[in-house]
């Protein structure tokens, strides 16, 4: 039997707002979204922490290593500043990278600012975890999880967050299985090969 819900692992990046110079926004925009796309019930364990290297690396070991978490998103320190450390922190602690979720970020972002090609977020496996690196300003985070849509709502660029029920259906094993994932077709839509349905319960 799989999980009945998902557990994820919110990771806001950033010195000022874990310093208390100004409210954080990226685990409210992160929580509301997740509350308006996911179908499956979630537990939240979420994280508020520094641009520090060392310290991103044993939030995200713990997420994964003891709170268990199947699917971890950051948000924050992915561009080419010096404090901007989250990409080498999430590849320090990978088994492997899944760059196709980086590309599809950046070209998403593109439709809207030339900046986006700053931009250095990554995903990798740890044991059976997806780790995603999500943008820093609240509505992108939104615009590269849901991609993007026309005036009436059809789906012209898909979002990320369309192949992440899968690749987690791909990370569990007959003895560890993971959640299997759905999701509020209205704002992003899971896609998995036939084979890979189940049938509602």
């Amino acid at each position: 039997m799989t999980k009945e819900f998902i557990k994820i692992g919110l990771v806001s990046i950033s010195d000022r707002a874990s310093s208390g110079v100004y409210e954080d926004q990226g685990l409210p925009t992160l929580k509301n979204w997740l509350d308006s796309a996911l179908i499956t019930p979630s537990q939240i364990v979420a994280r508020l922490i520094a641009d520090e290297q060392n310290e991103i690396e044993s939030t995200l070991i713990d997420l994964v290593d003891h709170e268990n978490c199947s699917l971890i998103l950051t948000t924050g320190g992915t561009g080419p500043a010096i404090r901007d450390v989250t990409p080498e922190a999430t590849l320090a602690v990978a088994d492997k990278e899944m760059p196709g979720f980086g590309e599809q970020m950046r070209q998403i972002s593109l439709n809207f600012v030339p900046t986006a090609i700053l931009s250095r977020q990554v995903a990798v496996i740890r044991k059976q975890s997806l780790i995603i690196n999500l943008p820093g300003q609240p509505k992108a985070i939104a615009q590269t999880l849901e991609g993007l849509k026309d005036d009436a709502g059809n789906q012209m660029v898909h979002g990320i967050f369309a192949a992440v029920p899968y690749c987690l259906d791909l990370l569990g094993t007959k003895e560890t299985p993971t959640p299997y994932i759905e999701t509020n077709e209205a704002i992003v839509k899971a896609f998995r090969p036939k084979s890979a349905l189940k049938s509602p319960a």
